[in-house]
């Protein structure tokens, strides 16, 4: 079915609107939000739907339109599943925000958590946001190193706090004062034609970017990166890519962050984890956005050694009972209804029926991803691939 809308939003020469009026609903939106409200320029700005309900993969407009749901990347396991649901209601009837108390809903999601995480990864921090958790690892980082500069990737985007802007290539490359000295960029691990060969040429531009900042009397304390670079653009990078940059780093004195906010448990099909496809693991691992199927919660988990530079950490919402009756629900779910496997074989299936569209048409120059984390490139025309911005945008509201 998405393969068939895209099919014929891509023969169309124009766009037509098809929704429901909702004046006064985007009156407030534009009154009371800012012009840099990426979220609703990107995806409703032109296509706005009022959401009455949602259930599974799809959400429900109040004239009782049903829409496939390619938007909500935190529904994890669907739309209000009815075990989540449960959970989250009975915790609410017991116990909801107190923290800091022995409970022993906390102590039974650590047990479903630590199951799926590598036995290094030993120390959780439980936190509210993607934002606030990969905020979290930075600040570990540097405090474990104590050095101040960061290695990321070119196009990379880690979150909207201010420490996490001045380290999102996405982020402050529209910002006037442009990228700062303690930031070291990494260009994209892009495969383009010969995997062996692109991924020599690859680690050799991390390798001089992070011999430079050596040289230059400020070596990288940090390397943070998502796996599969899905801000980029689904950028999926060679398979031993990361065992030679994590070396890298490592070797001069440096640690290493996976930021596994948008790709973690299992949304790539076969593993919980992006980095295990790449037989590396992090020093540090964030995470969030799917953990409670769209509520609140993220976390951050390091070994026993780099946690103990934190002299202390308190979040009032982290880890409370309501927060760790819905993670734990979530678990069950995945494993449970083997969504992984899903995740793989529906990927699958979409990976190749998106890409048997290339051949009529023209203006998709790329389909790469891995399980259900997809990325489409739009662009004029092949093999020129000049982006094509505003066709792109049309196609988002299929």
């Amino acid at each position: 079915m998405v393969c068939q809308r895209i099919d014929n939003a891509l023969e169309q020469d124009a766009f037509t609107a098809r929704f429901n009026d909702t004046s006064v609903m985007m009156q407030a939106r534009h009154q009371f939000s800012t012009p840099s409200d990426n979220w609703c320029q990107v995806h409703f700005a032109d296509s706005e739907i009022k959401v009455l309900r949602a259930s599974k993969q799809y959400i429900y407009d109040d004239l009782g339109n049903e829409f496939l749901d390619c938007v909500s990347s935190s529904a994890h396991v669907g739309h209000c599943h009815p075990h989540v649901v449960a959970a989250g209601h009975a915790q609410m009837l017991k116990l909801w925000t107190t923290q800091g108390f022995l409970n022993d809903t906390y102590s039974q999601y650590m047990k479903k958590l630590m199951d799926i995480l590598p036995e290094s990864l030993s120390v959780v921090y439980l936190v509210n946001s993607g934002s606030e958790a990969t905020d979290l690892a930075l600040r570990l980082g540097r405090l474990y190193t104590k050095r101040h500069d960061v290695a990321v990737f070119e196009s990379s985007y880690h979150g909207n706090i201010s420490s996490l802007v001045d380290i999102s290539s996405k982020s402050f490359k529209r910002l006037p004062q442009g990228k700062k000295d303690f930031v070291h960029v990494i260009p994209l691990p892009r495969t383009r034609n010969n995997i062996e060969n692109d991924q020599a040429e690859f680690c050799n531009e991390a390798q001089k970017v992070i011999q430079k900042a050596s040289q230059n009397g400020t070596p990288v304390g940090v390397f943070i990166s998502e796996i599969v670079v899905a801000a980029a653009g689904v950028v999926i990078p060679p398979p031993n890519y990361f065992k030679t940059v994590y070396q890298m780093v490592r070797s001069q004195g440096g640690i290493c962050i996976a930021d596994e906010v948008q790709t973690g448990l299992g949304r790539l099909g076969g593993d919980f984890w992006a980095f295990q496809g790449y037989g590396v693991v992090p020093d540090i691992l964030a995470f969030g956005k799917s953990q409670g199927n769209g509520f609140p919660m993220a976390a951050v988990v390091t070994t026993r050694e780099i946690a103990d530079s934190l002299p202390e950490y308190m979040s009032t919402y982290g880890g409370n009972p309501l927060a760790c009756a819905i993670g734990k629900a979530v678990l069950e779910v995945i494993i449970n209804e083997k969504l992984m496997y899903s995740a793989k074989m529906v990927g699958k299936f979409l990976l190749e029926g998106l890409r048997g569209l290339m051949s009529k048409h023209p203006t998709i120059g790329d389909v790469r991803g891995m399980g259900l984390c997809i990325g489409m490139e739009v662009v004029c025309g092949r093999p020129d691939m000049k982006p094509a911005t505003n066709f792109a945008n049309r196609v988002l509201y299929l």
